[in-house]
């Protein structure tokens, strides 16, 4: 028995080893700098723990401010995502709990009556008698091979996945809600713009009526300037069309109703922020979808060590005792006491090939999350360059437009002077009207383009900096 002791003892107090391979994250092609790196960016020190939310007061708007802290409170998908969360902690919690002793309490009371054909039942054995057990029993698995901890190992790699996934949710969201509130102030401008045109069109559209009573203008003057103000308010129109739909997708990013929610209109231009950028390996410490991809790549090759302990013998140490007795009266008395103790084991000598299928399948689980980690890597560098060139062209293509939009209102001028002098017909008006609306309103596309191309590449960046260290 003491022997047997001293054996159960150092089982028990050996540290448990680990199957599972060597853990090294799956190598990814990085770059020293981003291509589209220019200014007008400055330098930040991130890190994956620094808190992401505020970036949005970058573009200096209350507005925005509070309905980025309504979508906190109520976004639907945001509270799946926590409670999703919640699930990998509790999950987490049940595997953790395998590292301890369990330990179990029982008691029983009932009235038996034994068959009169029972093998080897005695002469002196009653058919009918009364049995009362209180015991317990506590259970531990020497976890030798490591396969308890490597399940630990995995449920924590995958909370912290969970925690990532939430992070990224909350980004994405914010980010969905900082883009369209500005595609929201976009159609504001839009609206706005073609409202002035419509009542410049209007003025147009009495000059050309009146100098056609007067027998100056002809009657196709009339109707080339009812044509143009006809199509400003069909534009006018379905800019207001695209407006409700944005409002209404604000509505459900903020949890309200969008039949009672509403946002004023904001013509006041926002300008591009100045962003902070990172060197491009530093993007891996910041994105909170990649750090769920590696932590998935993290927990599969834990799962390859508990797949790995099922060809190694399962040692459970158990202990029970209570007492028993056929009355109830004096149960707790010392006669009545019973223990057992001693270790278990568990060997599996022939499955037919399902720990090695385990073991395969384990490790092709992970070659796919390394995979997939390689993928999202890969596409995270991609939304960055691909943001970073958009802000810069963008940028170009605005001040060549904002010079043809210029170019344009001249000679929207030039023409109506020179058709009120007689000079020119209605249909020089026309084109320089034209030509003046589509210019202006490539001038607001472009800015709200731009706009919304910055909150994407903040996004691709992983959300907020600290710009004096991490």
């Amino acid at each position: 028995m003491r022997r047997l002791e001293l054996v159960v003892l150092l089982a028990a107090s050996l540290s448990a080893c680990s199957l599972a391979p060597t853990y090294q994250a799956p190598v990814t092609p990085e770059a020293t700098e981003y291509a589209g790196a220019t200014t007008p960016w400055t330098d930040a020190k991130p890190a994956d723990h620094l808190a992401r939310d505020g970036w949005w007061k970058l573009y200096g708007d209350s507005r925005l401010d509070d309905l980025q802290t309504r979508l906190s409170k109520n976004n639907a998908d945001l509270a799946a995502a926590l409670a999703h969360y919640r699930q990998a902690q509790a999950f987490t919690s049940q595997v953790r709990s395998g590292l301890f002793p369990q330990v179990g309490l029982n008691g029983n009371g009932q009235r038996d009556r034994q068959s009169d054909t029972k093998p080897l039942r005695g002469s002196t054995s009653p058919a009918v008698y009364d049995s009362y057990t209180l015991g317990g029993e506590v259970d531990y698995e020497v976890d030798l091979w490591g396969r308890v901890r490597d399940s630990v190992a995995a449920g924590t790699a995958e909370e912290a996945a969970s925690a990532a996934d939430l992070a990224s949710a909350r980004l994405s969201l914010q980010a969905q809600l900082a883009d369209s509130y500005l595609a929201l102030n976009g159609l504001d401008r839009q609206v706005k713009l073609l409202q002035e045109s419509i009542d410049a069109f209007e003025r147009a559209l009495q000059l050309t009526q009146t100098r056609h009573q007067g027998g100056i203008a002809s009657g196709l003057d009339v109707a080339r300037a009812q044509t143009q103000l006809s199509s400003a308010r069909s534009q006018l129109q379905q800019a207001q069309a695209q407006r409700a739909l944005v409002e209404h997708a604000i509505a459900v990013l903020v949890g309200d109703s969008p039949s009672s929610f509403h946002v004023a209109a904001q013509t006041d231009i926002v300008p591009v922020p100045t962003i902070p950028l990172e060197v491009p390996s530093l993007l891996l410490q910041r994105r909170p979808d990649i750090a769920a991809a590696e932590r998935r790549t993290a927990a599969a090759n834990a799962r390859i060590g508990v797949a790995r302990a099922a060809y190694f013998p399962q040692v459970t140490l158990s202990a029970q005792g209570g007492y028993q007795s056929d009355v109830y009266g004096g149960l707790l008395s010392a006669p009545n006491r019973f223990w057992a103790i001693g270790p278990n084991l568990l060997l599996n000598v022939f499955d037919g090939g399902r720990r090695k299928a385990g073991v395969e399948a384990a490790k092709a689980a992970t070659d796919e999350a390394g995979a997939k980690y390689r993928g999202v890597v890969l596409t995270a560098f991609q939304q960055v360059e691909d943001n970073l060139t958009l802000l810069k062209d963008l940028g170009s293509a605005l001040n060549d437009q904002k010079a043809a939009a210029d170019a344009a209102q001249r000679s929207v001028d030039l023409s109506m002077d020179r058709y009120r002098a007689g000079a020119v017909g209605y249909l020089d008006v026309v084109q320089a009207q034209t030509a003046a609306l589509d210019a202006q309103r490539s001038v607001l596309d472009l800015q709200t383009r731009q706009l919304r191309a910055s909150v994407q590449l903040i996004r691709a960046l992983g959300g907020g900096w600290s710009t004096t260290g991490a």
